[in-house]
This record gives C-alpha cells, structure tokens and sequence, in this order.
C-alpha cells in the first residue's frame, strides 16, 4: 500500500465515524492537520475563542447525540478548551478534542507555548493519550471516538503536528471506525421488587431525567397507569409535554408549588433516568425506585430502595403492564393545583407594567416559538425564569446542567443551526452570560446560521444579587456597565434591536423570526427578584 500522511488518515477516519464539521481555530501546532481538513468536506467553523468551541461542541453532542469535535493549538488554545470539556463530563455526552502540541522533538523541553498537557487534561477525560509517532495516531483516534461514546465523556487525543504531515504504511488495518451500543435490560427480579412498591404507594410520584430522552412516550404511559403526577428535571423540560396534565413542571429553586408539595407528600418516588443531586427538596423518608443504566448511580444521591439498572423504556413498559388499577385521588389532586399554578403564571405574563418583566419577555417569546424549535438557555436568574414561564412540548433543550456555566447560551445556539439548519434556533440569555461570549456572535454572522439571541438586561447578575440577599448580605460587585448589545449585533454584520416596551419586543421578535441572519434583541427587562 502507497504511503499516506497520518493526517490525512485522521480526517478520513474522522469522516466514517460521521463527523461533518469541527469547532476550531488555525494554530502553529495543528497547521498541518489545517492542511489535511483544507481537502476534504468536513467543515471547519472557525471560532474566536476556543471556549465557545467546546461549549458548541458538548452541545451538539447533547442535542444529537453523535460526538461533537473541537480542536486546538498547544498551550493556551488548549487551557481555552477547559470550561466546555468538563461540561461534557459534567453532563455525560461524547467529545472528541485533538489538541495540538510543539514539535514532537522538542516535547519535554520547556519550550514555547509547550504545557504537560496529558497532566492538564486528566481529570476532565474519559480517554487522555499523547501520541508518541505517526503509526500511532489512526488507531488512537478510533480508541478516542469509542471511549467517548462508550463512557459518554471528552476524549482528548494530543498530537505534535508534525505528526499530521508524516507519511505512513497501514498494510495491515488494526482498528476500525465502529461502535456497537449496548441493550441493557432490567433484571426480572429487580422489577418484581419495584412492583410490590407500587402495588401499595398511595401517594407516587414520578421524578424523570434525561435519561427519559428515548422513552417519553413510556413516561407518560406509566403515570397514566399509576396515577402519578410527573415532576421533571431542567435538562428533561420538554421530553415530557409542558402542557400534558400530569406534569407538575420543575423542582427545586426553579420549580413549581405543585412539584414542591406533591414531593413532600409523596410515599414512594420513582426516580426515572435521574440521579437529582438537591436532596433538600426530596422526602425525608419515603421509599424509592430508582431506574437507571448507571449502577453507580443507584443511591448515591437519595437512598434508593429498590434499583433496576436498565434501559427506562423497557423496563417502564414491563412495570406499567403488571401494574393493577390505581386509585387517582392523588393525582386528581395535584392536576388541579397544576391548573391553578398555571393560571397564576399566565396573570403573571399577561399583567400589564411600565418596564417589560422577564416573564412577559417569556410570553412573547412563547408566541413566535415554532413547533420543532431548539433554545439554549444560558446560566443565572434567566433559568429560573425559563423553567417557570416557557412551556416546552416537541422542543429541544439544551444548556449547562451539572456545570452550570454562564457563556453557554450562544455556543448551544451555533450548535443547534448546525445540527438542525431548518430548525428556528433561539438563545435565552442575560447580559451577564453573553458578554461572556458575545464575541463569537461574529461566528453566527459568518457562517449564515440564523438565530434569535434575547438578551435579558438588566444590567446586573441578577441571580447573584438574590443569593446574597438571601444569605443575609449586602449586594456587592453585582451591577453591570451596560453595552449596547443591539450596536454590536449590527456592527458583527447581524441584525440588532433594542426593546424596552412590549410593543417594541413584539415588532422585534416578529423581525427576527422572518430574518435569514443572527439577531439579537436587547430587551431591557425590569430589576425583579429570580426566586420567586
């Protein structure tokens, strides 16, 4: 067989695992791996800060599932690289990061920009190699992309570049570009333990994750037959319908009256596809179900008392067959606080106030929202706001669950239009997070990928604030000097509005919905506390 660059096998390789864009930008430690990328049809979305490729990297991977993949130079394109890889890991979706290193003969030697990246890179990875030569690299990439889907985590493959441009021999395939997904089904023996729980639970309650990303319809099958209500977490907002009667919206800081009492009354909780860490807002006492395909997840944050480790579709299915009829007094119960709640959170879009109100911008938002559209939501008060006020049902989510970084907004954004480019991608974001990133709204603008961008400002970290007050402490170092995030969306080559009224919102958001380029909307919101 002819020789060939180790380059050119890596993006090949890159190609059949269906890898069709990269986040990155060109370095002198991955020039030649530039150079291999320049030849074939994957795209390289250049971005101004390696951060935001991270961040756009673990969000495509958790909008679809398939790997996403940054890349950067040596040294401080690597460290930039941090934030988003470990919110990967945090929330346990597959990244591939080909990180750039010096020269593969001056590795070891102090020289410029050179870091230990193998130790820098540690704790962030499932899967952490430098790689020492050229016939090397092909197999060690294949390795990479299989650990990240196989233990759903950042690998990070380190490769001196003059590695990229050096030719070798593959007489011989050793590895190849597949990956097998397992099917795990529950023990039988598990699932007859959990069904003597709910044979005799008066007062179930449903706790269901993200985990329920491939079985709402099982979900909501199982609370039909067992009469419980439904209470979901913020990464699982949408998978079951906002608007369907059993579900009682979100727990915790950012939920709902109705989750919060049905949860202290509950006397036995079904944690479906969750391992909910606030244990504050869970029973005291009550027993538990705990479905997950984790084992090491089964009790680590509430003391599970029956685990079925297992695919939740499945093992639902199986346990709603079995199940006898249930008494609905409990649930009718909290269907009707549900309605009331709601009808408090409707007066309170539709209340009338001279400064427009997040919850009002929400409503407005609601109404030009299309039926498949995806919002990254970014970090602080505007999560809260979003959880309560926006009601989701056939939408994707996306956001920084587990990490919970500001800055993620934008990034989830550019990622969302890449994966689905017909689809209406909004960002939901305060004017602390974006002008985290809002660099790379550029990015937006370049690669044409429309998208609507509302800027919650109110000219301070607002959530912040809240905990302070909360904690018995005076606001400090709280406020924001203002930007005119509408000036700069235009000055980026976007379109940009700024909306103090809910006139003004409206004509802004119906603009931006008919708009084929990145908008932002600065919407002067009024100074209210998040924690309602």
């Amino acid at each position: 067989m002819f020789e060939r660059t180790a380059g050119s096998h890596v993006v090949e390789l890159l190609k059949q695992w269906n890898v069709d864009h990269i986040y990155g930008m060109p370095g002198d430690s991955i020039n030649e791996l530039m150079e291999e990328l320049r030849k074939v049809d994957i795209r390289f979305i250049q971005i101004r800060h390696e951060e935001t490729g991270a961040l756009a990297a673990s969000a495509y991977s958790k909008l679809t599932g398939r790997i996403g993949v940054c890349l950067s130079i040596a040294g401080p394109g690597a460290i930039h690289l941090q934030n988003g890889l470990y919110d990967a890991k945090k929330d346990k979706t597959p990244v591939l990061a080909i990180v750039g290193q010096v020269t593969s003969s001056a590795v070891g030697t102090d020289t410029f920009q050179e870091l230990k990246l193998e130790s820098m890179f540690e704790d962030v990875s499932v899967y952490n190699r430098r790689v020492q030569n050229a016939e090397q690299l092909p197999d060690m990439l294949n390795q990479a992309v299989r650990a990240a889907y196989a233990e759903k985590g950042p690998a990070v493959l380190v490769v001196s570049d003059d590695l990229f441009s050096t030719k070798i021999k593959r007489e011989k395939e050793m590895t190849s570009p597949e990956y097998s997904v397992p099917h795990i089904r529950a023990a039988e023996e598990d699932l007859k333990e959990a069904l003597k729980l709910l044979e005799t639970a008066k007062k179930p309650v449903i706790l269901a994750g993200k985990g329920a990303q491939d079985a709402p319809g099982e979900v909501l099958a199982f609370s039909e037959r067992l009469k419980a209500p439904i209470i979901a977490s913020l990464p699982a907002k949408g998978l079951i319908p906002d608007d369907h009667p059993n579900n009682l919206g979100q727990l915790g800081q950012l939920g709902t009256e109705p989750a919060e009492e049905a949860m202290k009354q509950a006397d036995l909780v079904i944690l479906a596809g969750t391992a909910y860490p606030y244990r504050e807002y869970l029973p005291d006492k009550a027993p538990a179900i705990q479905i997950d395909l984790e084992p090491r997840v089964i009790g680590k944050y509430y003391p599970a008392t029956v685990g079925v480790v297992g695919e939740l579709g499945p093992a639902l299915a199986s346990l709603t067959s079995k199940l006898g009829e249930k008494d609905p007094a409990f649930l009718n119960q909290f269907q009707e606080k549900r309605r009331a709640w709601h009808d408090k959170l409707r007066e309170d879009v539709d209340k009338q106030t001279d400064m427009l109100q997040p919850q009002q911008v929400l409503g407005e938002i609601q109404h030009i929202m299309e039926r498949d559209a995806v919002i990254s939501l970014d970090v602080g008060s505007i999560t809260i706001w979003t959880a309560k006020y926006l009601q989701l049902s056939g939408h994707k989510l996306v956001l920084s669950s587990w990490l919970g970084t500001m800055g993620c907004g934008l990034p989830g954004a550019i990622a969302a239009k890449l994966a689905y480019p017909d689809r209406q991608a909004i960002a939901i974001v305060g004017d602390g997070g974006f002008s985290m990133g809002m660099q790379d709204f550029v990015t937006a603008v370049k690669y044409k990928l429309p998208m609507i961008i509302v800027v919650f400002n109110n000219q301070k970290l607002q959530l912040i604030e809240d905990e302070q007050k909360m904690a018995g402490n005076k606001p400090t170092n709280v406020d924001l000097a203002n930007i005119d995030f509408a000036a700069f969306a235009i000055a980026c080559g976007g379109e940009g509005y700024t909306v103090k009224t809910r006139a003004e919102l409206q004509d802004a958001l119906s603009k931006a919905k008919a708009s084929k380029q990145p908008v932002v909307i600065d919407a002067y919101v009024e100074d209210i506390s998040a924690v309602l």
